[in-house]
């Protein structure tokens, strides 16, 4: 695995990935990679004129499809759409933004990056042939699941903490995932990434102080997008582990090529997950059911 790029993806031509958000970022990078090395790509994007700019730029073997992660009737319609796919990619995100909520009423980062691909990953199951990637991030390591106040109705909202949370409940449903395919004596298998300290648009949608201070940090310490996708593709693409978590191998995680990384112990507590699993059912009305 030293010095993984993307030229090391082996041909995919015949196969179909589905990225949700690539309509910038790390999901646009991946999704010109994906189909440079021949692969079909679905760009699932709630902002469908910034992901046709994109897929006009790829070419043929990409197309655009509406998907609104914080809003469950679209996450249903795009999934009634899907005929099946090889591999879906959990890319999109928002990160550290202010109070808000989603159209059923979650907290947004919440509702957007763990409840929305929770449901997306249920309902498309069944459909896909290979694997799940989730994206997640080094910031799951201060987050905490309060099942208390899952959406914060009642104590203070504190972003940071809010995005820790969405960002560890990604990675708990990777690994719980991964265990319920096993027991279930399917073949497919469920990845986690993350991208360690990498420069895209995320860092100056907060709507606060952070955005100039993390557009500086971005010129001064971030690695590129282009080397930030590096871990999901690494995930959707090659021979990987079971239920494993990769990302940046240097600089504790934050920069370099992929490798496998580490994830805090709350990311690997299965009751959590497993409680987590039953309330994200419950809170967007999708079971899962497992086939072999």
């Amino acid at each position: 695995m030293t010095r993984w790029d993307a030229s090391n993806i082996a041909d995919q031509t015949g196969r179909t990935f589905i990225v949700t958000g690539a309509n910038s970022g790390l999901g646009a990078v991946a999704a010109r990679a994906l189909a440079g090395a021949g692969a079909e790509v679905v760009l699932a994007c709630r902002n469908v004129d910034k992901g046709a700019a994109v897929a006009s730029g790829i070419g043929p073997r990409a197309r655009v499809a509406r998907l609104d992660l914080a809003d469950l009737a679209s996450v249903r319609e795009f999934a009634s759409s899907v005929d099946g796919a090889d591999v879906l990619i959990n890319n999109a995100g928002v990160m550290a933004v202010p109070l808000g909520r989603t159209a059923d009423g979650f907290e947004s980062q919440l509702g957007t990056n763990h409840l929305g691909h929770f449901a997306l990953t249920g309902l498309l199951l069944d459909r896909i042939s290979d694997r799940v990637v989730t994206v997640s991030s080094g910031a799951h390591a201060m987050g905490s699941i309060d099942f208390d106040d899952l959406n914060w109705e009642r104590r203070k909202y504190q972003r940071w903490n809010a995005y820790g949370q969405a960002k560890l409940a990604n990675l708990l449903f990777a690994y719980e995932l991964q265990r319920r395919l096993t027991a279930a004596g399917s073949s497919k298998l469920s990845v986690a990434a993350h991208p360690g300290y990498a420069a895209t648009e995320l860092q100056s949608h907060t709507e606060s102080f952070f955005d100039p201070l993390m557009s500086v940090g971005n010129r001064l310490f971030a690695q590129s997008a282009e080397m930030g996708a590096l871990p999901e593709l690494y995930a959707a693409t090659a021979s990987v582990e079971p239920g494993a978590y990769y990302g940046p191998s240097s600089l504790g995680g934050l920069r370099g090529y992929p490798g496998r990384s580490g994830s805090s112990k709350a990311s690997k507590d299965e009751r959590v997950a497993a409680d987590l699993w039953e309330l994200s059912e419950k809170l967007t009305g999708v079971t899962y059911t497992f086939g072999a």
